[in-house]
């Protein structure tokens, strides 16, 4: 099948031969062009990937210490019932762990150092089925958490800041307080530090401190666990299960899932991913409007080509499909090179950035003052092809109008002075 002679010109073209320095510098600036959306294109893929790498890493943190999903009563008090509501969440298919907990504020003292902190009673045998926070604690630290001896783990950021080590003394003043004849006197209770936890998510390593579950009653004079805390197959099915579970299980409940409980957090991210996006397909479209000059001096150039086309029998249409396709090379061999160079430094970003570090002597993220001290980085789908399909429209738009103009071209008038 003979390939149209519209291809094989534009194709040409798109080379332009350097027979003349005016061919030469039309390949140059095609060159540019084509260069200017790959950049484009790979920037884009670089930069979401690594937000996305970064977004991924914090949520793995934050679930290593918040569970998927949480029931509780809408009171704030023990909530009734809890081995019935535990056997119906069970037979979810998508559950494969449940643990009753204890959640409510307090405050912290060590000697003149005060810190209010988030109290969470839990059941240490039961806790490792929906968090990790096992893997971040202390060896062994959970187990120590015996009922009647009073342990507490405290977040490693919280241990900091109080001063204390293993088997120092805290107090925790419970709210509430008891009516004496002398006024309201706070609920003081001693605890023993018996391990720390560092999950990486500053928000909880500074705020957290975990308790038996036992003992949590005792201090807040609970009748039992306050919720239920759910661990899924599948994470990101939680909105969904949620609603589920909020539609089967008997009686009225608080259901939250890991989304909603960090609902600020993941829309600012995504408020920020989104800007970023606009922002980097302004380069590509700067890049792939190039092309409009490009073609407007290769139209100007090849006037005398374009009035013997004509006089041969060549269409307008045949005349602006050939620019068409110089354009749209262009924009498919820079989009192409984009996402090799792009997916190419997305895929290799932790070998390439600790080289660059190594080169300069720097480090871009200080273990110091972030919490990730690597470079993470997570190409998805969902973002690359967006940017192929843009990158390829742009290009393809650009190419319209110096077609256009190329058709429009008369014979006579292009022939006069050749």
């Amino acid at each position: 099948m003979p390939i149209p002679y519209e291809l094989q010109l534009g194709w040409r073209y798109t080379r332009a031969g350097r027979a003349t320095r005016r061919n030469g510098f039309i390949s140059f600036i095609s060159g540019v062009s084509m260069l200017g959306i790959a950049l484009g294109v790979a920037a884009l893929i670089i930069v979401l990937s690594v937000m996305n790498g970064f977004q991924k890493e914090v949520t793995d943190r934050m679930l290593g210490v918040i569970s998927h999903i949480e029931i509780t009563s809408r009171d704030g008090q023990a909530l009734a019932d809890i081995d019935a509501i535990a056997a119906a969440a069970r037979k979810n298919t998508e559950v494969i762990g449940v643990a009753p907990f204890i959640a409510s504020q307090a405050l912290i003292a060590r000697g003149e150092d005060m810190k209010g902190t988030l109290i969470r009673g839990i059941d240490p045998k039961l806790e490792p089925q929906v968090t990790d926070i096992s893997m971040t604690a202390q060896k062994g630290a959970l187990d120590k958490l015996v009922p009647g001896q009073f342990g507490v783990v405290l977040g490693i950021e919280l241990a900091r800041s109080l001063y204390v080590r293993d088997g120092d003394q805290v107090t925790l003043i419970a709210p509430g307080g008891q009516v004496t004849p002398a006024g309201v006197v706070p609920r003081l209770k001693q605890f023993t530090v018996v391990g720390t936890f560092d999950s990486g998510h500053y928000e909880y390593d500074s705020a957290l401190a975990m308790i038996h579950e036992e003992d949590a009653q005792r201090v807040f004079r609970l009748d039992g666990p306050s919720g239920l805390r759910i661990k899924l197959k599948d994470l990101h099915q939680a909105r969904e299960v949620a609603d589920e579970l909020a539609a089967t299980l008997p009686g009225s409940f608080l259901i939250k899932d890991w989304t909603r409980q960090n609902k600020t957090w993941f829309a600012a991210v995504q408020v920020e991913k989104r800007m970023m996006f606009i922002i980097l397909t302004l380069i590509v479209a700067v890049a792939a409007f190039n092309l409009v000059s490009t073609l407007v001096m290769t139209v100007t150039d090849k006037r005398a080509d374009i009035a013997i086309l004509r006089t041969l029998g060549a269409s307008p249409k045949s005349i602006m499909a050939i620019f068409v396709v110089q354009g749209a090379m262009v924009g498919v061999i820079g989009t192409v090179l984009g996402l090799v160079l792009g997916l190419g430094v997305a895929y290799n970003i932790d070998v390439i950035v600790p080289a660059i570090e190594h080169a300069l002597h720097t480090s871009f993220l200080p273990q110091d003052i972030y919490l990730i001290s690597k470079m993470p980085s997570d190409p998805q789908q969902s973002d690359i092809m967006p940017i192929a399909i843009i990158s390829l429209v742009l290009s393809f738009a650009a190419t319209l109008y110096p077609s256009w103009r190329a058709s429009r071209v008369n014979p006579a008038e292009a022939l006069r002075y050749e």
